[in-house]
């Protein structure tokens, strides 16, 4: 299904019925990352899930836009298809959007779901001073004899090694760069709303001690570890997942 919002042409799927599940996806991901968890939810929960602008099939925003920008939009859409959302479910950097949304009560769900969240992970600061120094001046070092002629192969390396999406972000490079030098370490701290954070042992993308961070910024947060998952635990483990969430909800669900 397509909705105009923003004057940006907005894919989003409505399943299931009952009270709303808002799904926010992951950098460089779309809805279908979710598709496995549905069939386990739409039963009980209306599922909806959409393209953040400039992934999947919506439309990229016009000019270079911030997370605040990202979770204005999310606001405008839950108004345009006129929903009130019971519960917020972000992945990686959907959870920057859910964390972010929250703390300025943006957004007003019951509860919150994490998985494998970004957004407070104070020991990439290296990393992310690196990440922009690259941006601004590693295509000069790459020309330098005789770095010129393995360019391709040590970009590639690098920012593998860095753990970053920066190198096939394409035209949303800026954008990319301006959502990871926000750390929300202090907005998860106002976050007041429930919260499931669930985590993949595994995951090197946002690591366990990122999801322990996180925890113990959100005061009365609950932590779920899956063993044997990545940073898509919700793809590797959807019926896992799905429990807990479950669970989770129940209290609610009565």
């Amino acid at each position: 299904m397509k909705v105009i919002v923003q004057n940006l042409a907005t894919e989003y799927q409505d399943e299931g019925n009952g009270r709303v599940m808002l799904f926010l996806h992951g950098w460089r991901d779309d809805l279908h990352t979710f598709d496995a968890l549905v069939p386990f939810l739409s039963s009980e929960r209306r599922i909806i899930r959409l393209d953040l602008p400039g992934f999947g099939k919506s439309e990229a925003p016009k000019e270079t836009w911030n997370l605040g920008d990202y979770v204005k939009f999310v606001k405008d859409f839950t108004q345009k298809i006129d929903v009130e959302v019971e519960t917020l479910v972000g992945h990686s950097f959907g959870g920057r959007i859910a964390i972010k949304g929250e703390a300025t009560k943006t957004f007003r769900a019951q509860k919150i779901i994490l998985i494998g969240s970004a957004g407070v992970a104070k020991s990439r600061t290296f990393r992310n001073s690196l990440l922009k120094f690259l941006a601004k001046f590693g295509g000069l070092i790459m020309y330098i004899p005789p770095l010129i002629f393995w360019r391709e192969r040590l970009r590639k390396n690098i920012y593998s090694f860095i753990g970053s999406d920066y190198l096939s972000a394409g035209a949303l490079k800026e954008m990319f760069l301006n959502i990871i030098s926000e750390d929300l370490g202090a907005s998860a701290k106002k976050i007041t709303t429930p919260a499931l954070l669930i985590w993949g042992e595994s995951d090197t993308e946002t690591p366990l001690s990122d999801g322990k961070k996180l925890f113990q910024l959100i005061g009365g947060s609950r932590l779920e570890v899956i063993n044997g998952a990545g940073h898509f635990v919700h793809i590797e483990k959807p019926e896992q997942v799905a429990k807990l969430v479950l669970e989770f909800l129940e209290p609610i669900s009565k």
